[in-house]
């Protein structure tokens, strides 16, 4: 079967959408055309995450939905789900390739040729035995102004709630000098801000010799015209070293996302965090004293087992009163395999959507409040080229939206604006 086209489905984190970007050139080095999933394909990628509840129903639902528009593709499914459970997935009808971790990146050797008369391939190494770093990238869905970089794979942390290390295996990365000459290529490519992912970046360097405070003086010793982000940091690993060079440095995003995932130090232990709630309070308070306008985001799980309706509030309370500019809320669910579904004190799901709710009501509070603040203030914004009815878009340093008046000579550029005000939630230029 002569195969010209592809179209490939992500689900899960950024780090995913990295990684099928990655996969996506090694089609386009081949001749393919990558179409949109919703388009006829003659093979379909499915790249897929633990974190998602039902992950078998969703797998099976987008697997339906590509055999509806052509009945002869070729179906792989590739990722976290597939790592974990690739039993589970054999039983679902018309997936021709069940790829590991490991093997998505090395896909054309594996499969040879994309013929749906050939026995099913499962090809999926053991989770222990992962042990190869390969860097992905991606850029983001709003222009190609932000890239997505892959510098750490893997987690040693064993969180009761969190799958993600028996799907991605031990931490691991590669030197500071390779990293750098990818994250060249990059900027040669005139992307402007590079949003440094991993599944535990701040654990960048373990195993060889070098931590991620070493690896970002690496980075910043590069010229040019260009910003720095850190996707996600764990609040044990955010050193007083980041915090000092990011308060001096400007092509450092002055924005952190933290996972705090509860405020009951209580739940922290059962959860496996490496932290206390007051350890965390500290650590925000810092961030807003030493660094200018900065803007932080927090991870916080819901209805994990054995919260209280005063563990909830403990949470809560102590959300509301810190200096945050977000909240990414997560309703806990089961995940087999994992240490929390053995435990006591299950939440009701409709408590748990109730505390989730009222959460995300306080998010939305949160950065609207952070948004007035930045009224009157300079901010480095990098800016789209989409056109918003006259008007143009863009992220600050502080991951603030702004819009300004539509300047095509603004497009990918980092440019220092005055805030004037908020229109329809966004920060007005």
């Amino acid at each position: 079967m002569s195969s010209n086209k592809v179209a490939f489905h992500t689900l899960g984190c950024k780090l995913n959408f990295a990684e099928t970007s990655t996969i996506g050139n090694l089609f386009a080095e081949r001749g393919f055309e990558i179409v949109d999933f919703k388009g006829s394909a003659d093979v379909y990628v499915i790249n897929t995450c633990t974190v998602t509840e039902n992950a078998e129903r969703e797998c099976r639902q987008i697997v339906r939905r590509a055999l509806r528009i052509n009945p002869d593709a070729y179906i792989i499914v590739t990722g976290c789900y597939a790592q974990l459970r690739p039993e589970e997935i054999k039983k679902i009808e018309g997936v021709d390739a069940i790829l590991g971790n490991e093997e998505k990146f090395s896909l054309f050797e594996i499969i040879g040729e994309f013929n749906k008369n050939n026995p099913s391939c499962i090809q999926v190494m053991p989770t222990e035995r992962l042990e190869k770093f390969n860097f992905a990238y991606s850029t983001d869905a709003l222009g190609r102004t932000r890239a997505f970089f892959k510098i750490q794979d893997g987690c040693d942390y064993k969180c009761t709630f969190c799958t993600i290390p028996k799907a991605r295996g031990k931490s691991r990365s590669t030197e500071p000098y390779k990293v750098v000459r990818e994250f060249k290529k990059l900027l040669d490519n005139n992307y402007k801000e590079i949003i440094l992912t991993g599944v535990n970046v701040g654990d960048y360097g373990k195993r060889i010799g070098k931590n991620f405070y070493e690896l970002l003086l690496e980075m910043l010793k590069t010229e040019g015209d260009y910003r720095l982000r850190i996707s996600s940091i764990e609040p044990n690993l955010l050193t007083d070293e980041i915090i000092d060079l990011t308060s001096t440095n400007e092509k450092l995003a002055n924005h952190f996302h933290i996972p705090l995932q509860s405020g009951s130090s209580r739940l922290l232990m059962l959860m496996q965090r490496r932290y206390s709630a007051e350890f965390f309070r500290e650590l925000i308070l810092k961030l807003n004293k030493k660094i200018k306008n900065v803007g932080i985001g927090i991870d916080v799980i819901v209805g994990f087992p054995g919260e209280t309706e005063e563990d909830f509030n403990t949470t809560y309370n102590l959300l509301n009163e810190l200096p945050i500019s977000y909240l990414h809320v997560f309703t806990y669910s089961e995940r087999p395999g994992t240490k929390a579904i053995e435990m006591e004190g299950s939440v009701p799901v409709a408590e748990r959507k109730r505390r989730n709710n009222l959460l995300r009501i306080l998010s939305e509070r949160k950065r609207i409040e952070f948004y007035r603040k930045m009224i009157g203030k300079e901010l480095t914004v990098l800016f789209e080229e989409e056109n918003h009815n006259g008007f143009m878009q863009g992220w600050s340093s502080n991951y603030v939206r702004v819009k300004s008046l539509y300047n095509e000579s603004l497009i990918n550029k980092l440019t220092k604006v005055k805030i004037n005000g908020i229109e329809e939630g966004i920060c007005l230029s």
